[in-house]
């Protein structure tokens, strides 16, 4: 049997090296992408080597970063099985206090990005007529939260996308997956991006301070729980029989975000049939 390969984005840290070390001790052929892997995360690229991982320079936001690293990893894998786009910012704090060029990195990043690199690997899984896309998501990406905005909109926009293409890959046998993380103490946290209008900031004196309320709230939720569940529950959906994966899974299982996936699941199915797709709701079909 060929051994499997998987592409895992932002794999420097967090989530996103959890899950190409998981991966890897599964048996899979792993592919860690990331940005600066000679420079800044030079430690992470060797640490993931030294574990058998193949590490590509990758950076989602650039069209020739993206294409090259694809070039590379297809020409030497011949094809990839499943495609993690985990790459990803935070940018946390009141609304109004973010300039446009600010909310257009968020967007960059989280949106723009993984719809670059499917880009890049999609045609080769629609030739091989299999594969599962997995969308790193946020609980954030169902439900709002006051002082997340800018973050929350572009989760909202990367599970729109996601579930689109759920439809539209369907035919093809390719599956997709989004898995909504809840609160963990990853370096995310200390890598978020807050408000670059201080003068807007400054406006909503006393409103803003209920943001540290919210960062305490983030932490205190994240104790007891380990980033590895969500790495562990990426494995499992790579391993799953095609066709049987669920589109959400959120981690930890969370009351809000479990009632409104099993709300949602059978009114956008009405929709979708309603329209006559009905053939998008099968498996391989072309």
């Amino acid at each position: 049997m060929n051994q499997r390969t998987a592409v895992v984005t932002g794999a420097s840290s967090g989530f996103g090296r959890l899950t190409a070390q998981t991966l890897a001790a599964d048996g899979w052929r792993v592919y860690a992408t990331m940005r600066n892997a000679a420079t800044k995360n030079a430690a992470a690229a060797a640490a993931l080597r030294d574990a058998g991982i193949s590490v590509v320079e990758l950076d989602v936001t650039d069209d020739a970063s993206v294409d090259a690293a694809a070039k590379t990893i297809l020409a030497e894998a011949g094809a990839v099985d499943v495609l993690v786009n985990n790459a990803g910012t935070g940018h946390f704090g009141v609304e109004e206090a973010f300039t446009p060029s600010a909310v257009e990195a968020q967007f960059a990043t989280n949106v723009i990005g993984p719809l670059r690199v499917n880009r890049a690997f999609l045609p080769s899984m629609r030739e091989q007529k299999r594969g599962l896309i997995v969308y790193v998501s946020s609980v954030v990406g169902r439900i709002i939260i006051p002082f997340t905005g800018i973050y929350t909109a572009s989760k909202w926009a990367l599970e729109a996308l996601a579930e689109t293409s759920s439809y539209e890959l369907a035919p093809f046998g390719i599956d997709v997956a989004i898995v909504e993380p809840g609160a963990y103490a990853t370096e995310i946290f200390s890598k978020v991006v807050g408000a670059d209008d201080a003068e807007r900031v400054a406006a909503y004196e006393g409103v803003a301070n209920l943001q540290a309320q919210l960062n305490e709230g983030l932490a205190a939720s994240s104790e007891g729980r380990d980033p590895q569940d969500v790495a562990d529950a990426i494995l499992r959906l790579a391993n799953a029989p095609a066709g049987e994966r669920p589109l959400r899974t959120p981690v930890p299982s969370h009351p809000a975000v479990d009632a409104l996936n099993a709300a949602t699941a059978p009114i956008q199915r009405e929709v979708i049939e309603s329209l006559g797709f009905e053939s998008l709701l099968l498996k391989a079909t072309v």
